[in-house]
């Protein structure tokens, strides 16, 4: 037996049947250490800026609308996605070379709530875009169409959905047989990076992924790409002839409204172009090692991009930060 750390731990990792997450384990230490000590401070700025939208929306009166419940929602379930992915892909950048073992049943439990996390935030994306078609193209109707207990029903059904493709996607990858052993070329166990250790027919599971990335990418996609033409429409749609102070008043409605809509648009682009391009490709020719170069920019980029996104260019946030920020100086002795 091999005297080396990594030679012992792979080989107990081996002997357990654990899978080995190899990462970046064979990039130099240095490159590695320089990888975590980038991607520490991107984390700590991803969970503080998704924690302040989740507080603000919980406790400023002014954000208790049903765009900032989902918003709100929304932060957490960002909060609980990077919790899964990111602090196990900070301790691969420092530990030594072989690969980090993972026992399957952490395995499972990882790869099943990044998908139910993922799918549930696709599907909250789209409730926001129906939120605002509702709000800007029916809003005499919007207060009695979109109630309290409306939002929990839609936020029930948006992880309800996630973690329905979830189960079932995860149960039928793990009972293949691993055959071309357990050292995933991959930061964390992904579906195509575990699909290709599979051996015997896949196309049971490679159907369940399409089917997946059908449900959660193409369907959601079209539905908020339709909502927002039509909220687009109607806001572009020239007003009737007003007095000043109302035409005023309906130029900044419209230029909030717009605002709005693009912050939207930009992190539905973001999410749905990131994982289309990950997922919405067929498995045989796909190079893990691009996978995960990839994987690094939405573990560690576009969750930092999303609270910025909302909170840089939303004036009532911003305007709910000043006064919680007011009110904890006037605490002050």
């Amino acid at each position: 037996m091999s005297l080396r750390p990594e030679a012992n731990w792979t080989a107990a990792a081996a002997a357990r049947r654990d899978f080995v997450l190899l990462g970046f384990s064979g990039w130099p230490r240095g490159l590695r250490a320089g990888l975590f000590a980038l991607g520490l401070p991107l984390y700590a700025a991803t969970l503080a800026g998704n924690l302040l939208i989740v507080g603000l929306a919980a406790a400023d009166r002014a954000l208790r609308t049903p765009m900032y419940f989902f918003l709100g929602a929304l932060s957490a379930v960002e909060v609980a996605y990077t919790l899964v992915l990111t602090p196990r892909t900070l301790v691969g950048f420092l530990l030594p070379p072989g690969g980090q073992p993972l026992p399957p049943a952490a395995c499972a439990a990882q790869m099943g709530l990044f998908v139910a996390l993922g799918g549930t935030e696709c599907l909250l994306l789209a409730a926001m875009a129906l939120d605002r078609y509702l709000a800007i193209c029916r809003p005499l109707r919007y207060p009695q169409l979109v109630t309290p207990g409306l939002c929990w029903r839609l936020l029930a059904g948006c992880g309800a959905g996630g973690a329905g493709l979830a189960l079932p996607l995860t149960a039928a990858i793990f009972r293949l047989p691993f055959c071309r052993g357990r050292r995933v070329n991959h930061v964390f166990c992904d579906l195509p990076a575990l699909l290709a250790l599979a051996c015997g027919d896949k196309a049971l599971q490679e159907r369940a992924l399409l089917a997946a990335c059908l449900l959660l990418l193409v369907l959601p996609l079209a539905l908020i790409l339709l909502s927002y033409a039509r909220v687009l429409a109607t806001i572009l749609r020239p007003a009737p002839a007003a007095p000043g102070a109302a035409a005023a008043a309906a130029a900044e409605g419209r230029r909030k409204a717009l605002a709005t809509v693009a912050s939207h648009l930009t992190v539905a682009v973001l999410h749905y172009g990131s994982a289309t391009a990950m997922y919405a490709r067929p498995l045989e020719g796909r190079s893990l090692e691009h996978d995960k170069l990839v994987s690094l920019v939405y573990i560690y980029l576009t969750p930092l991009l999303y609270p910025a996104i909302y909170t840089l260019r939303n004036h009532d946030m911003q305007d709910a930060l000043r006064r919680a920020l007011g009110r904890r100086h006037l605490r002050r002795p």
